[in-house]
C-alpha cells in the first residue's frame, strides 16, 4: 500500500483542527460493496477525504479527530486468521495507522464510546451504509442528518490547493493516461467494435497498475456526452470520442479527453469543427491564472465557438447577444471544466456548489452554462480540466426548431446536414501557478496532424 510520509497526513490533520477549532471530527471510510451476492464485490475504492487525511485504502474503517481531548484513533479489525484463509497475510491495521501518524487503534464496535453526540462534525455521506451507520451512531433518522458546514468549507479549502507530491501522482496519472489515448488512437479502424478499442485502453491502463477514475467515454456517438456503450461498428466518415482516464495506486486521478477520425483521416467538414474546439482549448489554457473566474473563460470559449460556427454559416447575428441569451448551450450543452484531484470531479460529494462557487456567484439556469461545475476563482494550487466541445444533438436541434428557439441566430435548414456529425471534444489536466499554468503531463497528440500522424 503506497502513502505519503507521516508528517504529510499529520500536517493535513492540524491544518483542520487549526480550522474547525473545537469538537470533534469523525471521518467514515468505505465498506466493500456487492456486485450481486455478499462475497462478491466491486473493486473496493476508498472514501477521497478518508484517504487525504489517513491515507489506509482498505474497507471498514473510521477515523475520529477529537480536538477537544486532542486525541486521533482510526476504527477497525485487525486480520484474524479467517480473514488471512481468504486474502493472505495482509499488515496490520496497527502498523499501517503508525504510518500515517495515529497511534491508536480501536475496534469499530467501541466507537459509541468515544462519540460526543453535541459535538461531532461529520461530511455528507454518499453510501447508503454509511448513512445508516450514522443514523444508528448518532439515534437520528437518516433525513435529519444534519453534515457539518464549517467541516465541509474546511475540506474544501484544504484540498483545493494541490501540494507537490499531490502534482506527482496526477502527473503520473495523466501519463499513463496518455498511454491509453495512444493505444485506442493505434487501435482505431473501420469495421472494428467500439469494444474491441475500450480492450486495449483498458489492458493498457492496468499493465501500468492503475484503475479507471471513471467509466470509458469511447463512442461513435459523441454527441451524447456520458455514452458508456460500446457496440457500435465503427464506420469510415465516423469520428469517435475518447474520454477515458486512471487513478494512480494512491487514488490519484487523470481526465484526458480525444476526438478520433474513424478512418484515420479528418474531413474538411470534421476539420472545420474539430479546429474550433482545438482554437477553444488552447485559447482558454491559455487565459488561465489566478484570480480569474472560470465562468469567464467557459464564456470566451463559447464566443469562439460561436464566432467560428458563424463563419460557418450555422448561425447568424450578433455574438456579444448570443453570447447572453445561451445559444452556445446548443452546441456546448455541458461546463468547461471542473477540479480533479483525489476525485475525477473532485470533492463533489461534498456538494458541487460548495466546490465550484461561492457566496455571491449564482448557478445560471442556461443550458451549458448551468452545468459549469467550477465558476469561481481560480487559485494557484488548484488543477482543473479544460474541455470544450461541439456537439450536434438531433432531438435537441429538432426541439429547438419545433419551439422556434434562437431561430433568429441558429440556421436551422443548414444544421440538417450535421445531424449526423457527433461531436468534438478535447480536454486536457492544468496546474493553476503562481504565475499562470501548466498542462500537467507530457504532450498528448491533439492537432489534426499529430492525431493522424499517430493513426498511420
Amino acid at each position: 500500500m503506497k502513502l505519503f510520509s507521516a508528517e504529510t497526513y499529520k500536517n493535513r490533520r492540524n491544518n483542520l483542527k487549526k480550522a474547525i477549532g473545537k469538537g470533534q471530527i469523525l471521518f467514515l471510510g468505505n465498506n466493500e460493496a456487492p456486485m450481486n451476492y455478499t462475497d462478491n464485490t466491486f473493486r473496493f475504492r476508498q472514501d477521497s477525504s478518508f484517504l487525504y487525511y489517513f491515507g489506509i485504502n482498505l474497507p471498514g474503517l473510521a477515523a475520529l479527530i477529537d480536538i477537544d481531548n486532542d486525541q486521533e484513533i482510526i476504527f477497525g479489525h485487525e486480520f484474524s486468521i479467517d480473514d488471512i484463509i481468504w486474502i493472505g497475510p495482509h499488515e496490520s491495521l496497527a502498523s499501517l495507522a503508525f504510518k500515517v501518524g495515529v497511534e491508536k487503534t480501536i475496534s469499530p464496535s467501541e466507537i459509541d464510546n468515544y462519540i460526543s453526540k453535541n459535538a461531532l462534525h461529520f461530511l455528507p455521506q454518499y453510501r447508503f451504509d454509511n448513512q445508516i451507520f450514522l443514523s444508528e451512531l448518532l439515534d437520528q433518522k437518516v433525513s435529519e442528518l444534519k453534515p457539518s458546514l464549517s467541516l465541509i468549507q474546511a475540506v474544501v479549502a484544504q484540498r483545493s490547493i494541490k501540494t507537490a507530491e499531490e502534482i506527482l501522482q496526477m502527473t503520473e496519472a495523466v501519463n499513463i493516461t496518455r498511454q491509453m489515448h495512444i493505444t485506442a488512437m493505434k487501435s482505431t479502424s473501420a469495421g472494428k467494435m467500439e469494444y474491441e478499442v475500450v480492450g486495449k485502453i483498458l489492458e493498457t491502463m492496468h499493465a501500468h497498475n492503475a484503475e479507471l477514475s471513471y467509466p470509458v467515454i469511447f463512442s461513435v456517438n459523441g454527441q451524447t456526452l456520458h455514452n458508456h456503450y460500446h457496440g457500435n461498428k465503427m464506420q469510415t466518415g465516423q469520428l469517435a470520442i475518447n474520454d477515458s482516464g486512471c487513478e494512480t495506486e494512491m487514488g490519484y486521478a487523470g481526465d484526458i479527453t480525444r476526438t478520433i477520425p474513424i478512418s484515420g483521416k479528418f474531413t474538411q467538414k470534421q476539420k472545420d469543427i474539430y479546429e474550433t474546439v482545438l482554437e477553444m482549448e488552447v485559447s482558454s489554457i491559455e487565459n488561465l491564472k489566478p484570480n480569474l473566474k472560470y465562468r469567464e473563460v467557459h464564456l470566451h470559449a463559447n464566443k469562439i465557438l460561436l464566432t467560428n460556427l458563424k463563419s460557418l454559416g450555422l448561425v447568424t447575428g450578433n455574438v456579444e447577444d448570443m453570447l447572453t441569451q445561451g445559444v452556445g448551450g446548443l452546441f456546448m450543452p455541458h461546463g468547461l471544466g471542473h477540479m480533479i484531484g483525489l476525485d475525477v470531479h473532485d470533492m463533489e460529494a461534498l456538494g458541487e456548489n460548495h466546490v465550484g462557487y461561492r457566496e455571491g456567484l449564482e448557478r445560471s439556469t442556461q443550458l451549458g452554462l448551468k452545468s459549469l461545475r467550477l465558476a469561481k476563482e481560480l487559485e494557484a494550487g488548484h488543477v482543473i480540466t479544460v474541455e470544450p466541445g461541439c456537439y450536434f444533438i438531433p432531438e435537441l436541434i429538432t426541439k429547438y426548431k419545433a419551439e422556434g428557439k434562437f431561430k433568429e441566430f441558429v440556421n436551422y435548414s443548414k444544421l440538417e446536414d450535421y445531424l449526423d456529425f457527433g461531436g468534438v471534444r478535447i480536454e486536457d489536466n492544468v496546474l493553476i501557478t503562481e504565475s499562470g499554468y501548466e498542462i500537467l503531463g507530457e504532450a498528448i497528440p491533439k492537432t489534426t496532424d499529430e492525431v493522424e500522424e499517430i493513426m498511420k
